[in-house]
C-alpha cells in the first residue's frame, strides 16, 4: 500500500509538472511583452506619441486574445477526442513558434508596415495555442489528482502562471540593470523571446514523455468521450459554459490588471523610474507563488466557495483605495497595495482551477472549459490593459482602472452565489 501511494504521488507530480510547463512559457511570454512594451512600441510602431504607441502595443496584445476562443474550440475538440497529452504537445509547439517570430521581427525602420503586421500574426498564433492550453492543462492536472486534493494540486496550474510571470520580471530586471539602454532599445529586448522559444522545446520534450490523464483514459475505455462537432456544445452545455464565463471574469480582469497592466502603469502613467517600481513588480508574483497552493490546500479542507466569495467581495470593495495608494507614487504604499491585491487574487486562484474544471463533464471538458475560459479572457482579461489605459485617457483619472475591477467583481460574485461548488459535474447533471 505504501509503495502504491508513493507511486501515485510521483505520477501526480509528473502530471502537474507536464501540465504546468506550457503555462510557464505562456505567461513568461505575456510577462515579457508587458514589461518590454515600451521597447516593442518604439521598434514596431511608427508614431512619435509615446502614449499612442503604448496603446497600439496593448491593442496588439489584446488582438491575440481574439484567437483564444477559436483555439479553444479547435484544440479543445482535438483534446476531447485524442487526449489531453497530445493536445498539450500541440499547443506548446504553436506557442513557441509565435514567440520566436516576435523575437526576429525587424523594426519599422527596416520593413515599415510589415513590422506591426508580423507582430499581429505572432500574437494571433500565440492566442490560438493559448486557447487550447489552459483547458488541456487544467483538465489534465485536476483529472490526474486525488479527488480530495484537487484544490491543492490544481492550484499549481496558477503557480505556473506566477512562475512564468516572475521569470519575465526577473529577466526584465537583469537586462535593464546590466545592459546599456541604447543596446536594450536596439536589440536587447528580443533576448527573452529567444529564451522562451528554448523553454518551449524543453516543454515539448517533457509533455511527450508524460502519461495520459487517468480520468480521461477511464472515460475513453467506457466510450464516454465526445464525437460530436463543436456546434453541438452550445445548446447542450449552455448553462455550464455561461457559468464558466461568469466565474472567470473577475479572475482574469484582476489577474491581468495586476500582472500585465500595473507594471506598465507604474512607469508609463505615473512616470516612476524602473528601479523605484521594481520591488512592487516582483513582490506581487512572489506573494501569489507562496499563497496560491496554501489557499488551494485550505479549500480542500473548508470548501472552495467561502474562499472564492471572500476574494471577489473583498477586492471589489478594496480595489478603489488600493489604486489610490498606488497612484500616490510612494514606494511603501505601492508595495503594501500590491501585497494586499496579490493576496486576494491568490485567495481566488487557490481553489479556482479545481472549481472551474469540475463545472464541466469529462467527455467535453477540454472543449467547454477552454471555450468558456477563453471567451472571458478574450473579452475581459486580454483587453484589461487597453481598457485601463483608455479609461485613464478619457477620464483623466489615474485611478479609473479600479472601476473595471469593481464591475468584474460584481458579475462574478453574483455567479458564485448561484453555483453549487464542490461536486464534480457528471453527465447526469446536464
Amino acid at each position: 500500500m505504501a509503495s502504491t501511494a508513493v507511486n501515485n504521488n510521483r505520477n501526480i507530480r509528473k502530471s502537474v509538472f507536464a501540465g504546468s510547463i506550457g503555462n510557464v512559457v505562456e505567461w513568461f511570454d505575456y510577462s515579457i511583452y508587458a514589461y518590454f512594451a515600451t521597447y516593442i512600441a518604439a521598434n514596431v510602431f511608427m508614431t512619435d506619441d509615446s502614449l499612442s504607441s503604448l496603446l497600439q502595443t496593448f491593442a496588439t496584445f489584446a488582438v491575440g486574445f481574439l484567437m483564444r476562443p477559436i483555439g479553444a474550440l479547435v484544440i479543445g475538440r482535438y483534446g476531447d477526442k485524442v487526449g489531453r497529452r497530445k493536445a498539450l504537445s500541440l499547443t506548446i509547439i504553436i506557442m513557441s513558434l509565435g514567440t520566436f517570430l516576435m523575437g526576429i521581427i525587424p523594426s519599422h525602420e527596416i520593413i515599415g508596415i510589415w513590422a506591426p503586421i508580423l507582430l499581429v500574426i505572432a500574437r494571433l498564433s500565440q492566442g490560438f495555442s493559448a486557447g487550447g492550453e489552459y483547458g488541456a492543462a487544467a483538465s489534465y492536472i485536476v483529472e490526474s489528482a486525488n479527488k480530495h486534493l484537487r484544490g491543492f494540486w490544481g492550484s499549481f496550474q496558477e503557480v505556473s502562471v506566477t512562475v512564468g510571470t516572475l521569470s519575465g520580471a526577473m529577466f526584465f530586471v537583469l537586462l535593464t540593470t546590466f545592459m546599456p539602454v541604447p543596446m536594450l532599445e536596439e536589440w536587447g529586448w528580443r533576448i527573452p523571446f529567444f529564451v522562451s522559444g528554448i523553454l518551449g522545446v524543453a516543454g515539448l520534450y517533457i509533455r511527450k514523455k508524460a502519461n495520459e490523464s487517468p480520468e480521461f483514459e477511464d472515460a475513453k475505455k467506457s466510450e464516454d468521450t465526445s464525437n460530436g462537432n463543436v456546434f453541438s456544445l452550445f445548446p447542450k452545455y449552455r448553462k455550464q459554459m455561461l457559468t464558466g464565463i461568469g466565474f472567470t471574469i473577475f479572475w482574469t480582469v484582476s489577474y491581468y490588471g495586476l500582472l500585465t497592466f500595473i507594471p506598465t502603469y507604474l512607469t508609463g502613467v505615473l512616470g516612476l523610474p524602473d528601479k523605484v517600481s521594481l520591488i512592487a513588480k516582483i513582490i506581487a508574483p512572489m506573494i501569489i507563488l507562496i499563497f496560491v497552493p496554501i489557499f488551494g490546500f485550505v479549500s480542500d479542507r473548508v470548501g472552495r466557495k467561502p474562499l472564492l466569495l471572500a476574494s471577489s467581495i473583498s477586492l471589489g470593495i478594496l480595489i478603489y483605495p488600493l489604486f489610490l495608494m498606488i497612484a500616490t507614487g510612494k514606494s511603501v504604499l505601492i508595495v503594501i497595495a500590491m501585497i494586499i491585491y496579490a493576496l486576494l487574487i491568490a485567495l481566488y486562484s487557490g481553489p479556482g482551477v479545481a472549481t472551474v474544471v469540475e463545472i464541466f463533464p469529462v467527455k467535453v471538458r477540454h472543449s467547454t472549459l477552454s471555450f468558456s475560459y477563453n471567451v472571458a479572457v478574450a473579452c475581459f482579461g486580454g483587453t484589461a490593459p487597453f481598457i485601463s489605459t483608455y479609461l485613464i485617457q478619457v477620464t483623466n483619472m489615474q485611478i479609473a482602472p479600479a472601476f473595471y475591477v469593481i464591475f468584474s467583481a460584481i458579475i462574478t460574485t453574483i455567479v458564485l452565489f448561484n453555483m453549487k461548488i464542490g461536486e464534480p459535474a457528471g453527465d447526469e447533471q446536464q
